[in-house]
């Protein structure tokens, strides 16, 4: 680098910026991660993430973590299966072994988040720090405004804030827009125990019953959780359409069941017999060529550069593959603006082309006929 000691920030504490942070630091580069958690241990970081040989677990190499990630791991969790509307199970992929080359074991997003803050040196991000703004000075460097009151200036600011990103706009006009597509949360605790029959018709893995733009997916965590996601085309307000508040657990409950009428009592069990509320996730999704001119002094990855929808299978390796690729450009290239630029030649083509498979993901998943198209997809692809 021209400069010793570029100052770096990264605007987020997820996958793909911990991953970035966490190389930066063993090459010897200095860096700083701002987060809008107040704590760690803030906000639940959501459910399970299979790591792709090429991205995620490339990614783990690169940051030593491999030996980390395979303590928690969870092989098993590879197993798909496919149920009709009736409840039967029509496919069902028994997951590789262990040892597969090419397999995708499963972690909690959480664990991941932890091994990745574990392993950096102390005081690396800075809790609490929500960006509201940053400020261009001139020459690639910026002035960060944070909702407490501080400011930094840095040489480098990585948007790894995700879908409403606040880096993004130094960039890119682009917002993410409603895919016509909304999931409603809800889980199973101690599933096994408490919820035999919808723990053994989830099986080890994920369970996906898909039919007539509606869709249950169930998907095991660590811990005896399974983490359910009810799917369904509508728009994007269909709760206030419908009178509901979503704090009304009853009420949501209600609305859902009429929903999902039609669907096979072994199904709907998964709204019925739940143990927590329901968290409406309308899915969003960035235009498929999301791209930017060049821009001395900023960049972005994961979801602040290619927010898609979670049918691809590919968010958080897609981040942590950045992060990787990132941090090695800055490690390599002779300035900040040469690793910014090689960095994006890499990213951006990248990511067009998963953000498209994303998207075709998600239309036959959820369309008229999404149980024919998802059984040959998934027959295709095990």
């Amino acid at each position: 680098m021209s400069i010793d000691t570029p100052r770096i920030a990264i605007i987020g504490a997820g996958p793909g910026g911990l991953t970035c942070a966490r190389i930066l630091q063993r090459r010897g580069i200095e860096v700083t991660v701002h987060d809008m958690d107040v704590s760690r241990t803030a906000r639940d970081q959501g459910g399970t993430l299979d790591m792709h040989p090429d991205s995620g677990q490339h990614a783990l190499h690169a940051a030593d973590l491999w030996d980390d990630f395979q303590r928690l791991a969870r092989p098993e969790g590879q197993q798909m299966r496919l149920v009709g509307r009736d409840g039967r199970i029509v496919f069902d992929a028994v997951p590789p072994q262990a040892d597969t080359p090419d397999g995708n074991p499963e972690i909690d997003r959480g664990q991941l988040r932890e091994i990745l803050l574990d392993s950096l040196a102390p005081n690396t991000v800075r809790w609490g720090h929500k960006l509201e703004r940053a400020e261009p000075l001139g020459g690639g460097t910026h002035r960060l405004h944070f909702t407490n009151g501080t400011t930094a200036e840095t040489d480098l600011v990585v948007g790894a804030d995700g879908a409403w990103s606040r880096v993004r706009p130094l960039l890119s006009d682009a917002a993410p827009a409603y895919t016509g597509v909304t999931f409603v949360e809800t889980g199973l605790d101690d599933a096994d125990t408490c919820h035999p029959r919808l723990a053994a018709l989830t099986g080890n893995g994920t369970m996906m019953a898909l039919d007539d733009n509606q869709g249950f997916v169930a998907q095991r965590n660590s811990g005896g959780h399974i983490r359910i996601y009810l799917g369904m085309r509508t728009d994007e307000n269909w709760h206030q359409r419908a009178g509901l508040d979503l704090a009304d657990t009853s009420a949501v409950r209600e609305a859902l069941l009429k929903v999902f009428a039609g669907w096979s009592d072994s199904l709907t069990g998964f709204i019925t017999d739940t143990d927590s509320g329901y968290t409406n996730r309308p899915l969003y999704a960035l235009p498929l060529r999301h791209t930017w001119p060049h821009t001395p002094g900023v960049t972005l990855l994961g979801d602040a550069a290619h927010l898609m929808s979670p049918f691809s299978g590919m968010g958080a390796n897609l981040a942590m593959l950045d992060g990787a690729d990132l941090a090695h450009a800055l490690s390599v290239q002779p300035t900040l603006d040469d690793a910014i630029t090689a960095y994006e030649n890499v990213m951006l083509p990248r990511s067009v082309e998963a953000a498209e498979g994303a998207a075709e993901g998600l239309d036959s998943a959820f369309a008229p006929d999404s149980a024919q198209q998802t059984l040959a997809h998934m027959a295709a692809h095990h």
